[in-house]
């Protein structure tokens, strides 16, 4: 995140600690992609989307640094709130056959 001068940097790998800046474009389009794979509507997905990635920059507004998982887990208690199905999907994304 880098807005009024606050910058957070998401640690990739935590073993070689690799990071790189928040980018909530990145993760609007990882949140609208869950809530099309659960069946939802383009514009329900997009406003989701929207509300949830307010949230976590909210929730980042402190953090000058976190993991690639803290903000999966996140993004998904949030997701929850609003979309359920896409939530479960978000939170388990890799580990679904």
């Amino acid at each position: 995140m880098h807005e009024g001068g606050h910058t957070t940097h998401v640690v990739k790998n935590y073993f070689r600690h690799t990071d790189e800046l928040f980018d909530a474009d990145k993760l609007h389009k990882s949140v609208v992609s869950a809530c099309l794979s659960s069946g939802a509507p383009v514009g329900n997905a997009e406003n989701t989307a929207r509300r949830v990635v307010s949230d976590v920059l909210l929730w980042l507004k402190d953090k000058p640094e976190i993991t690639s998982s803290d903000i999966r887990r996140a993004t998904a208690k949030f997701l929850r709130t609003y979309h359920p199905d896409a939530s479960y999907l978000y939170e388990h994304h890799g580990s679904i056959l």
